[in-house]
């Protein structure tokens, strides 16, 4: 189910950098997907009474993971790397609790969603990178 989302299985922050590069997301569009993201893990954690539990905790404050509010990486990069800690949580917690029904309408609601980012896009283009490459460590 997660071979099509810039995270799960083998993917990493790097993954999900590759992911905004290649659809020229600007990072107030970037932060638009992790916002759409983090919403819909938040109400999952929420209706699900066991991770309601045990995991309602880490939805307490926005941005979610280990890396939340972190910014070092050149460029403001920091929301591929809280994607990885987000979508590593939906993968491996989330998605195998959805039904296959659950897993169609998310399915199509992020079919949405990225068209309306794409649309917005086009809009307002994202700048030209930098001479020096943008996933760099200071």
């Amino acid at each position: 189910m997660s071979g099509h989302y810039p995270f799960g299985g083998k993917a990493n922050r790097i993954s999900a950098f590759a992911f905004f590069e290649k659809n020229q997301l600007s990072l107030e569009l970037q932060e638009r997907y992790y916002r759409w993201w983090y919403d819909f893990a938040k109400s999952m954690v929420d209706q699900d009474p066991d991770l309601k539990v045990t995991r309602a905790v880490d939805f307490q404050h926005y941005p979610f993971g280990q890396h939340a509010e972190s910014n070092f990486h050149l460029h403001g990069y920091k929301w591929a790397t809280a994607l990885a800690d987000l979508g590593d949580f939906i993968a491996n917690v989330i998605f195998p609790k959805l039904g296959e029904e659950q897993s169609h309408k998310l399915e199509h609601d992020y079919e949405t969603m990225m068209k309306a980012l794409l649309t917005e896009r086009e809009k307002a283009p994202r700048e030209a990178p930098p001479d020096i490459g943008r996933y760099r460590h200071v």
